[in-house]
């Protein structure tokens, strides 16, 4: 097993998308609240309010997917530390 990829197919929501080689590692992707550059959508939520529907999204489920994490993370904190944010004001 690689700390970059694995599949976790004993989850009881395996398969979550629908994907070979589905990577695990971001069950929940740290990018959600982040202007993250994947295949998402706004829509209402229930509260009436937008929020991002990632349904389809691969990028933190391909055997890439930790490598793109972990540029956006790290970009996201060169800029807090410039005081610049994305978007979503983060």
């Amino acid at each position: 097993m690689s700390y970059r990829f694995f599949e976790n197919k004993d989850c009881e929501f395996y398969p979550c998308h629908d994907s070979e080689n589905l990577n695990c590692l971001f069950c929940f992707c740290p990018l959600y609240n982040l202007d993250c550059g994947g295949n998402f959508v706004m829509i209402k939520g229930r509260s009436g309010d937008l929020v991002k529907d990632c349904t389809n999204c691969m990028i933190p489920h391909s055997e890439s997917g930790y490598d793109y994490v972990m540029k956006v993370l790290k970009n996201t904190q060169d800029n807090k530390q410039r005081g610049e944010t994305d978007e979503y004001g983060k």
